[in-house]
């Protein structure tokens, strides 16, 4: 069987595993708020688009329901959303069937079984996941290793995807951005939001490619009619100074780096050779990269509402943390663990001087909200 859009060497970004005081599992508040944020759109969302007569009805696995969870990553996030979408799914299942329910028995009425499949890099701490797993949860769980810029599951196979806070990370790093020969060499920095529109083009080309993979999976192994659910991380399309404060997050994380240069404790060089595998994209280019799919039409494409209710990083330690948490191995395995405490320390005073970081009013997060539904062959 052909696989299409497969990413053989895709690069791995695991988040910190274990439960430590450095661990994702501690640390992900930021990522739970957009899945909090999102509860009551993923339940209008599935009432309103679901066909839970095509699914119940198929002829290869009657009154099952097939649910992956891409880039679940070690904490509890994805068990979260994951019941969520499945009472809304329930939900779905009463209404359309009420006039029949009313003369079938319990049992009937909760005849549906689920199957998800939480997937994310092999090198993901699963161990960590699955101790979290609820033990009276309403449905079978699997792990499912590997990227999920390729295939990974059988062709019509799937009737729903989910995946939050996973499609900015790249499947590999722009090579332009560390080749000295190229116009988009990303000298002094590490990451793309102040660098050259070199920089940019090649962040904004990547990201595109692995979209496009990333449909190309999905649009095998989901059933026609069959929906995607994706929480990403964006920018405006308009992206003013005051919009964010996440790319001077990274920038600031690159200053640091280049003071443990002056420190001799990392080579200039390989300061040059790092950039950060992340890129936030604008509602503009997610809708076109879609549209050049073709394989899937947009049900629906908004900003996330009341996100900044529901992010909890109610201090600039707990904020630090979660950098900690997502990019501490991105750095190690670059850098070596023996900098990490130095690097952060800075990291840490840093943005404790910064008036930009002490104004609450500058830490928006915007998300988009983009829900697909699978078009026929």
């Amino acid at each position: 069987m052909e696989s299409k859009g497969n990413y053989e060497f895709a690069e791995s970004h695991p988040m910190n595993g274990g439960e430590g005081p450095y661990s994702y599992h501690q640390n992900s508040k930021f990522q739970r708020g957009a899945v909090e944020a999102s509860k009551e759109m993923i339940r209008e969302a599935i009432i309103k688009h679901f066909d839970m007569n095509k699914t119940l009805d198929s002829a290869s696995f009657p009154n099952q329901i097939f649910l992956a969870d891409f880039g679940c990553s070690t904490g509890t996030n994805t068990f979260l959303a994951v019941p969520n979408i499945l009472e809304a799914v329930q939900r779905k299942y009463q209404l359309e069937k009420r006039h029949h329910l009313d003369h079938c028995d319990d049992h009937h009425q909760n005849s549906i079984i689920f199957q998800v499949f939480f997937n994310d890099h092999f090198e993901n701490d699963f161990n960590t996941l699955f101790k979290s797993l609820p033990p009276t949860r309403k449905y079978l769980a699997a792990g499912v290793p590997g990227s999920f810029h390729g295939r990974l599951f059988l062709n019509s196979s799937l009737d729903f995807v989910h995946s939050s806070c996973a499609l900015q990370w790249l499947s590999k790093l722009p090579s332009q951005v560390t080749d000295r020969t190229s116009q988009a060499w990303n000298k002094g920095t590490i990451h793309y939001p102040n660098a050259g529109e070199q920089v940019k083009k090649a962040y904004s080309d990547q990201f595109a490619e692995d979209m496009m993979s990333f449909l190309r999976a999905r649009a095998e192994e989901l059933v026609v009619g069959g929906l995607i659910l994706l929480i990403i991380p964006a920018v405006p399309d308009i992206l003013l100074p005051s919009d964010t404060t996440n790319p001077m997050e990274k920038d600031l994380i690159g200053s640091c780096l280049l003071d443990v240069t002056k420190m001799g404790l990392v080579s200039e060089e390989k300061v040059d050779t790092f950039n950060l595998p992340l890129y936030f994209p604008s509602s503009s280019e997610v809708k076109a990269i879609i549209g050049r799919n073709e394989q899937f039409s947009i049900e629906s494409m908004e900003k996330l509402d009341n996100v900044e209710k529901h992010v909890l990083l109610p201090n600039l330690q707990t904020r630090i943390l979660f950098l900690r948490a997502a990019l501490e191995g991105l750095l190690q395995k670059h850098f070596g663990n023996e900098i990490m405490d130095e690097l952060f320390n800075r990291f840490s005073n840093e943005v404790a001087q910064s008036s930009i970081f002490l104004n609450p009013e500058n830490h928006k997060s915007p998300f988009l909200f983009v829900l697909l539904k699978r078009n026929p062959h």
